[in-house]
């Protein structure tokens, strides 16, 4: 089995040998100076506001190699230094090497929301069929975090789920180049980023370079009712496969859905049919476990291996992450928010069966440039076309989020803008009661968690 060692760094990143050290690569690849482990290699990054070949010395204590594009510092002899013209292309390039060493299915992820949750699913059904799988921890799908995940994989891991984000035209490519997916899962094509590609069309365009990335042999998987559906099927060579419609070879019928999750019959055409139990609310959660069952499909799993799966999957934190305290059951979506994300809570929470009301704890959502006011109106109509009992809405005065409140107010549901986590938990006390329902829901910078924590701090 290949290793990573002085020389493979060497040549996969075509940089040059400045001093060589006496430490063995044993612990795989660090970008963090603060996590530095003994026997890693740091790639010394740099961004607007940090420089990471300030750190190498530092790092270079632990490391057994530092990866810099500039001397800044004596490195400890023990440490080898490897200088290279750019340090995030040098971490792309021995992501790349490293999965060419690899042999592991990999399916490649992507989407304007859902990516995590249908990540956490994929993972959980392979699980069931193949003994080492690896995925994307938390939200590492950027261009540093997706090389990190690709660089953490052992070289026999038998399948992988590698999640793919982006903000700007361009990104997904040098990712797709990293994973090299055989199954492609496009989630939803919505609006989130629009401030920074302009148009729905061209965030399309942008998602659908998985599509493109993928060989003839390999499977295309997305929603038959993505607005983009044609668009999908027509950037790739690979082969189809549409869920979700009436006609999809992977479909649910008669889905039952309640605070603690969805009852539905899976069917995968030609295969059978078999009861799933899928422990988190919403229909969009059903939408992506059928994402999730087409790709274990594709790689063998059973039927049996899939409803398991699902029926046990442990989604990352703050994704309709349900809990009651003091009678009263809090749903925490804070992970992070865009139109459709926030449509799809609100609608999730409105359609629970509860004792009592049902109040939102909002906030503003970030990217969706000139869109963003009307994006943020849509969000407030939903609201109060779901009869919520009422609203508060967190965050400094904006063009957005006055369009939030006001279209919640126009539909007939009290609505309270604040400006601190603080006041937004004080204007829940004085409404909430034991039997009621509190959706809290905003993008990561509104920091509604906060509101949250603050509301079950008891003084």
């Amino acid at each position: 089995m290949t290793e990573l060692d002085l020389q493979n760094l060497l040549v996969s990143t075509g940089g040059t040998l400045r001093a060589r050290g006496s430490r063995p690569i044993t612990t795989g690849v660090c970008t963090d100076s603060r996590r530095v482990r003994e026997g890693c290699v740091f790639f010394a990054l740099s961004g607007d506001k940090f420089d990471g070949n300030s750190f190498a010395t530092e790092a270079s204590q632990k490391a057994a190699a530092v990866v810099i594009s500039r001397v800044t510092g004596e490195c400890s002899a023990e440490c080898s230094v490897v200088l290279v013209s750019d340090t995030l292309k040098a971490l792309h390039d021995l992501a790349i090497w490293w999965r060419g060493q690899m042999e592991a299915q990999v399916v490649g992820i992507t989407g304007s929301s859902g990516k995590t949750s249908t990540k956490d699913m994929v993972c959980a059904v392979l699980k069931r069929h193949f003994s080492r799988v690896v995925a994307t921890q938390g939200n590492l799908n950027n261009h540093i975090g997706v090389p990190l995940s690709v660089l953490s994989a052992p070289a026999d891991t038998e399948a992988a789920v590698w999640e793919m984000g982006m903000n700007h035209a361009g990104e997904l490519a040098p990712l797709c180049a990293m994973t090299q997916p055989r199954i492609g899962i496009i989630t939803h094509i919505g609006s989130a980023h629009i401030g920074m590609l302009g148009s729905r069309d061209a965030i399309a365009q942008e998602k659908c370079t998985v599509a493109r990335a993928l060989p003839q042999d390999g499977c295309m998987i997305y929603s038959a009712n993505d607005d983009y559906a044609a668009y999908i099927a027509e950037q790739t060579k690979a082969h189809l496969l549409p869920v979700g419609g009436a006609s999809s070879a992977v479909r649910a019928h008669n889905v039952q859905s309640n605070a603690q999750g969805s009852d539905y019959t899976l069917v995968i055409e030609g295969v059978g049919e078999i009861p799933v139990h899928l422990p988190v609310p919403g229909m969009h959660m059903v939408s992506n476990s059928l994402l999730a069952a087409a790709a274990g499909w594709q790689l063998g799993c059973s039927l049996q291996e899939i409803a398991v799966g699902l029926n046990t999957i442990a989604l990352t934190h703050g994704r309709l992450t349900c809990r009651e305290e003091m009678g009263i059951l809090l749903v925490d979506d804070t992970y992070n928010a865009n139109p459709e994300s926030m449509m799809a809570a609100l609608r999730t929470v409105a359609s629970m069966a509860v004792r009592g009301r049902r109040y939102a704890v909002l906030g503003k959502m970030g990217e969706l440039g000139s869109a963003g006011v009307a994006a943020h109106a849509e969000v407030g109509k939903c609201a109060a076309e779901a009869k919520y009992a009422g609203v508060v809405v967190l965050g400094e005065g904006s063009a957005e989020l006055h369009a939030l409140v006001e279209a919640v107010r126009a539909g007939g549901v009290p609505v309270q803008r604040v400006e601190s986590s603080l006041a937004a938990a004080e204007a829940l006390r004085a409404v909430v009661r034991s039997g009621d329902v509190v959706l809290f829901k905003g993008s990561r910078a509104a920091g509604i968690e906060r509101v949250m924590n603050d509301f079950l701090r008891q003084d």
